[in-house]
């Protein structure tokens, strides 16, 4: 249709015509300047609106029947009706590119480093329970709480590196400090670590992915009505990981606990076992300790902590791929890439919190390239960023406490519930039953 467009207009001159307001309703043809050269992506893009199950989030297609044949509607919501950036579409860099542009030392892990991180965060775990204990103040008790389970997240993060082995070049040394962090707060080390590899192999896939990614219409529509409102209504969510640990997501089966999940592979089901004979270990530990010292004593020095480490865990790792001002694609079939993917993940900022959780939310760069150690990802990103240009969304500035995360949060939960069966670039669907507080199946 471009090249009709373009035949049309350089066979003839251009006349002059008077000063119109923007229009607002049918734009049959892909508008085009003239003035400036035309390069082919504009003709990618505009074959994209042709895949996509969902608007873009600058243009809208709506389809009709009008006058006997089919008319086609774009709504031009970018600045002086050109169509705007459509993140759905192929990036014109590789990730050689971004790669390249990241400077080698960067790159380097120091192991020694990263234990002084450990040593760090297991000192200030054992101060403030130490603390907390003699004190037995009912007004400390809430800050110990949520101090404490900041610093339950702080350890799983340094976990999480030694699972992707940006800790260390040591797989040994590695393995054992992943198993001291993870299982110090009932996490199964070998089963997260290999579930969070797919999650990172499959970002963005529709299917695929396992982290927080989007229903599918078919399963969303037969959840029943309890799953629909505790999924979707704030704050349960966020008490959701305990859960996936052992049931993972709606569609999907399996256990990070039981070597015969579908999650892993014949030679991996001697790591699960290991790391699940940790894991009962520390919860063996907490039922010993809880005998002793009382339930309530427990339950004030670890186990409110340990759900607020959980609370923290949902509401970053959801916030990595959602809750961003525009809607962001999803993919399926030929469509999706590691790059495409990755490049729908979302950096943010947490004030304070940056620090002592080791500046998780630099995600973008982390996602596609995991091997980076964490104190070396703010460098990278900056390096990464004239390459990566409008894929690359600035996280929004907090202020000392990421208050302003939670309205992300709740916006998304309120409009991103579903997305269709068909297509293979896809955007969240609302479930206007949800939102107007129904109870009814979505049609």
């Amino acid at each position: 249709m471009a090249k009709m467009v373009l035949s049309q207009h350089v066979s003839r001159p251009l006349p002059s015509l008077p000063v119109q307001p923007k229009p607002t309703h049918l734009i049959p043809t892909l508008r085009l300047n003239l003035c400036r050269p035309f390069h082919p992506l504009a003709l990618r893009r505009h074959r994209t609106l042709t895949r996509v199950s969902a608007p873009l989030s600058h243009v809208t297609v709506d389809e009709g029947e009008h006058e006997g044949g089919k008319k086609t509607q774009v709504r031009n919501l970018g600045f002086n009706g050109e169509i705007g950036f459509d993140p759905g579409a192929a990036p014109p860099f590789g990730l050689g590119e971004i790669r390249a542009a990241i400077p080698k030392h960067c790159w380097v892990k120091d192991p020694w480093r990263s234990m002084g991180y450990v040593f760090r965060d297991v000192a200030v775990v054992v101060a403030l329970a130490a603390g907390a204990a003699y004190l037995k103040s009912w007004f400390v008790w809430p800050l110990y709480w949520v101090a404490q389970g900041t610093m339950f997240w702080a350890l799983f993060v340094l976990g999480h590196d030694c699972g992707h082995g940006s800790f260390s070049n040591n797989p040994k040394l590695n393995s054992v400090a992943g198993h001291f962090l993870h299982s110090s707060i009932l996490v199964p080390y070998h089963g997260w670590r290999i579930s969070h590899r797919t999650h990172h192999q499959n970002h963005g896939h529709v299917e695929k992915d396992e982290s927080w990614h989007p229903l599918p219409k078919r399963i969303y529509k037969n959840l029943d009505n309890l799953t629909k409102k505790i999924r979707f209504t704030v704050p349960f969510p966020m008490f959701a990981f305990p859960f996936y640990l052992w049931n993972r997501s709606p569609g999907k089966k399996g256990s990070h606990f039981h070597p015969d999940s579908d999650l892993f592979v014949t030679n991996e089901k001697n790591d699960v076992i290991t790391s699940t004979i940790c894991w009962s270990a520390m919860a063996a530990l907490l039922a010993g300790l809880t005998y002793v010292m009382g339930p309530v004593q427990m339950l004030k020095l670890y186990f409110i902590p340990y759900w607020i480490f959980v609370m923290w865990l949902d509401l970053v790792t959801y916030l990595h791929h959602h809750g961003h001002e525009e809607k962001l694609p999803w993919y399926r079939g030929k469509e999706w890439s590691y790059l495409r993917g990755g490049l729908t993940t979302l950096d943010r900022d947490y004030g304070w919190i940056n620090n002592i959780h080791h500046d998780i939310g630099t995600h973008v760069i982390h996602h596609l390239f995991p091997q980076i150690p964490h104190y070396n990802l703010i460098e990278a990103t900056k390096a990464a960023k004239p390459v990566l240009d409008k894929y690359y969304r600035e996280p929004q500035k907090s202020g000392p406490m990421p208050f302003h995360l939670f309205g992300d949060l709740t916006r998304s939960m309120k409009n991103d519930h579903y997305v269709k069966d068909t297509g293979d670039v896809l955007y969240y669907q609302t479930d206007p039953q949800l939102l107007g507080g129904s109870w009814k199946k979505s049609s």
